[in-house]
C-alpha cells in the first residue's frame, strides 16, 4: 500500500501520463548525477510487438552463460516490481519504496511524466547494482522516449513494427511510426532487425541507411527453419539445432531467433550453442499465450475448458496469435473474453479473429481508468459480425462460459492490463 500511494502521487506530477519529450527526464537525471552515464553494455530494444519476448530470451541466454543481467521493461503484468529486474531477481518492496521516495524528494514536485520518473529510478538503481549486461525495453516510441538518453550502447534491436499508438502521431501512418522507432538509434553499434513485412523493412532500411552501426537483417543475415522436434537457427556463423521452446506460437521462433542473433553477434561475451539450447527451454514470457492450468480461476470453469491468456492489443499481434488459434482447427469452440484500453484499433483487432471464434464476451478492465466500457466494446464486436455480450466481471464471464460451454477454449485477450488482473485473480 505504501508503494501504491507513492505511485498515485507520481501520476499527479504531470497532467498527461505520456508527453513525448526528453527535457524533463534529462533534468531529473542531471539532478541524480546522471546515473545513465555510469551504465555500460546496454542493449536497447524498440519496436511494436515482441519486445518483451526478445528481452526475456536475451536474459535467459546471458544468465545461462553465467552473466548477470539488469532489465527494465514496461508495462508490468502483475506487480510494479516486475519493471526492475536486478541481477537475478526483481527489486524488493522495501528497496523499491526507498528508491521511489529518494527520487521523489530529489525531483521536488517538478513536472515529469510517470514513465519518465520510473525510468530515471531504474537508471539510478541499476547504476548502484551494476551487471554484466543491461537490457532496456523502450516505451511508446523511441526517439522521444525516456529510455533514449544513452550516449552509446552495444546493440539496438528492432522488433516487428506495426500500427499502434496512432494518437501520438500526426497522420497515423506506418512511415511515422518507423521514423519514431528507428531514425534515432545510436551509431557505432550493432542494429539487429527482426522479421518484418517487406514494405516495413524497406522503410526501416531507409531510416537507418546513414547510421554507422553494423546492420543485421532477418532473412538476409539470419533465419530459422521449423522442424518436428523444434527448429534450426541459421546465421553466417553456422547452424544450431534447437528444441521446441517453452513459448507457444510459431511467431515466437522468429522472436527467439532475433535474440539469439544479438547474443551471438556480441562476441565480447562467450555464448555457446549449449547455452542457447538450455536457455530456449527455460524462456518464460508471462501473459503471452499462456495457459492457466492451476489456480483459483480453474474453479470457475469445467475441467475440459482450456483457459488461454494473451496480452495482444493491436492488429499485428492479433494476426500472430490467430495463427496459433487456428492450430486447434474446428475441434474446439473458442470463446473470447475481451477487454481493451481506449485509443486502440478495436474493430481491426477483433476482426482478425472473426472466422476463428464463436463469440465475444466483453468485460471492463479492473483498476484502470482509460478502458473501453464493456457495453461499447460489445457493440464493436457485433459490428464485426461476431455474437457478443457484456459481462459484469472476469469471474462471472468465466463462470457463465464454464456452465454453458464446458468444452470450449476460453481466450482472454485485448490488453496486458486485463491479463495482469486475470493472473492476480488466479
Amino acid at each position: 500500500m505504501k508503494i501504491q500511494k507513492i505511485l498515485k502521487r507520481l501520476l499527479q506530477l504531470h497532467p498527461k501520463s505520456i508527453d513525448l519529450s526528453l527535457n524533463r527526464i534529462k533534468r531529473l537525471l542531471k539532478d541524480l548525477d546522471n546515473p545513465e552515464k555510469k551504465l555500460t553494455n546496454v542493449i536497447q530494444v524498440t519496436g511494436t510487438n515482441a519486445k518483451h519476448s526478445v528481452c526475456t530470451t536475451l536474459r535467459e541466454i546471458f544468465e545461462t552463460a553465467g552473466y548477470s543481467v539488469n532489465m527494465n521493461v514496461s508495462p508490468s503484468i502483475r506487480f510494479f516490481n516486475e519493471r526492475y529486474y536486478l541481477k537475478g531477481k526483481y527489486i524488493s518492496d522495501d528497496d523499491l519504496y526507498n528508491l521511489l521516495i529518494e527520487v521523489e524528494k530529489i525531483n521536488d514536485k517538478q513536472k515529469i511524466t510517470f514513465h519518465e520518473f520510473i525510468t530515471a529510478c531504474f537508471f539510478l538503481v541499476a547504476s548502484r547494482n551494476k551487471s554484466d549486461i543491461l537490457i532496456q525495453e523502450s516505451g511508446l516510441f523511441f526517439r522521444l522516449d525516456a529510455s533514449n538518453v544513452f550516449e552509446k550502447n552495444i546493440a539496438s534491436i528492432i522488433t516487428p513494427i506495426g500500427i499502434d499508438h496512432i494518437d501520438f502521431t500526426k497522420k497515423g501512418t506506418i512511415d511515422e511510426i518507423v521514423y519514431e522507432k528507428c531514425s534515432h538509434l545510436l551509431n557505432n553499434s550493432k542494429i539487429i532487425v527482426a522479421e518484418q513485412k517487406n514494405s516495413t523493412l524497406n522503410k526501416i532500411k531507409k531510416n537507418i541507411k546513414k547510421n554507422s552501426s553494423t546492420k543485421i537483417f532477418f532473412g538476409e543475415d539470419y533465419k530459422y527453419k521449423k522442424n518436428a522436434s523444434g527448429f534450426t537457427y541459421i546465421d553466417k556463423m553456422g547452424k544450431i539445432k534447437l528444441p521446441r521452446p517453452s513459448l507457444l506460437g510459431d511467431f515466437q521462433l522468429s522472436n527467439i531467433s532475433t535474440a539469439i542473433n544479438a547474443a551471438r553477434n556480441l562476441q565480447q561475451y562467450k555464448i555457446s550453442d549449449l547455452h542457447i539450447k538450455k536457455a530456449v527451454k527455460k524462456i518464460r514470457s508471462e501473459g503471452r499465450l499462456q495457459f492457466i492450468n492451476h489456480g483459483n480461476l480453474r474453479k470457475h470453469v469445467s475441467k475440459k475448458n482450456l483457459l488461454l491468456l494473451d496480452g495482444g492489443h493491436n492488429p499485428m499481434s492479433a494476426i500472430a496469435v490467430n495463427k496459433y488459434l487456428k492450430s486447434f482447427g474446428k475441434k474446439k469452440e473458442i470463446i473470447m473474453v475481451l477487454g481493451m484500453m481506449e485509443k486502440k484499433q478495436h474493430k481491426k483487432f477483433i476482426k482478425v479473429f472473426k472466422n476463428n471464434i464463436s463469440s465475444v464476451v466483453t468485460v471492463d478492465i479492473p483498476n484502470q481508468k482509460n478502458f473501453v466500457k464493456k457495453e461499447m466494446l460489445s457493440k464493436i464486436a457485433l459490428s464485426c459480425g461476431i455474437p457478443s455480450k457484456p459481462e459484469a466481471s472476469i469471474k462471472s464471464a468465466l463462470k457463465n462460459i464454464g456452465k454453458k460451454n464446458k468444452n470450449a477454449i476460453i481466450f482472454l485477450t485485448g490488453s496486458l492490463y486485463l491479463v495482469g488482473e486475470t493472473l492476480n485473480l488466479n
